[in-house]
């Protein structure tokens, strides 16, 4: 199995410490990281009261604190959005900007001594992620971004750029499917509406993989991502490479459309919805 490594400038690092870190942390974020060892990650979110998620992110454990894996273009109001909230508690957050993340998949990297190396917590088949000097990773980095995102793309994995900020419940965004949010952890914000969608099952939107029968244009806009079936809309496209994407379907609508016999299109694209081999949901 051959190493793949390709450097990724949307994203960013900062770092959380001091005495009160993890009791912060684990007061805000979805996911528990009570269990996590020194080098052991989470993908969680910080969500807006409502229970749409504002941020997603990575939470890397170190022994001296935690080390944010985050998109390039939140991390100023994510550091913001924390402050906000750590009141007298004894807590610093500091922007690392010499620090630059790549991702790897395939055979695992025998990373350099200033290189972090930490696994993908949301699906093994995702590989790991590396953190260290961005002249590093550039020199380690044998892929292209867009490799990378069909990587994502053909595990069914969404990212921030698909989440986006204040949109998408934990739900519609598979946190409770990859690891990203807690349902016997203590209370975050937005906790309530989460635990009400999972027990009541309302989770009826998806992010999932698709398969396009021909081209779309290499930049949509917001009204050329529409998913239709039967002239009614049930969804929007998100990432594209090629023929392959990922986009936010309503489920139920999806299955009814087909169950009468309706095609599913983008424009005038046809696109088949996948099941992910990971997704424990109905479709």
């Amino acid at each position: 199995m051959s190493q793949s490594i390709s450097l990724l400038p949307d994203r960013a690092v900062f770092k959380i410490s001091g005495s009160q870190a993890k009791t912060f942390l684990q007061g805000l974020v979805t996911a528990d990281l009570e269990k996590l060892e020194d080098g052991q990650a989470s993908h969680a979110g910080l969500l807006t009261p409502q229970g749409k998620i504002m941020f997603d992110f990575f939470c890397l454990a170190q022994e001296d604190g935690w080390l944010i894996d985050c998109a390039a273009g939140q991390i100023d109001d994510i550091v913001k959005r924390l402050t906000f909230y750590k009141l007298r508690a004894d807590v610093s957050l500091k922007k690392l900007d010499t620090l630059a993340v790549a991702a790897s998949w395939g055979e695992k990297p025998k990373a350099p001594d200033d290189v972090i190396c930490y696994d993908d917590p949301r699906l093994a088949e995702m590989g790991q992620r590396l953190i260290g000097p961005t002249a590093m990773l550039s020199a380690l980095a044998n892929q292209t971004e867009q490799s990378y995102l069909l990587h994502r793309i053909s595990h069914g994995v969404p990212d921030t750029i698909d989440i986006g900020s204040s949109q998408t419940f934990p739900h519609e965004a598979n946190f409770d499917q990859l690891g990203g949010v807690s349902f016997t952890k203590g209370c975050y914000v937005g906790q309530e509406v989460v635990s009400r969608m999972q027990h009541r099952g309302t989770a009826r939107s998806r992010i999932i993989p698709v398969e396009l029968g021909g081209q779309l244009a290499a930049e949509l806009k917001d009204d050329e991502r529409e998913i239709s079936a039967n002239s009614k809309k049930i969804g929007q496209m998100l990432s594209v490479v090629g023929n392959q994407g990922l986009a936010i379907v309503r489920l139920d609508r999806a299955k009814k459309a087909l169950e009468e016999g309706h095609s599913i299109t983008v424009g005038d694209v046809p696109i088949t919805i996948k099941k992910p081999q990971w997704a424990k949901f109905e479709m």
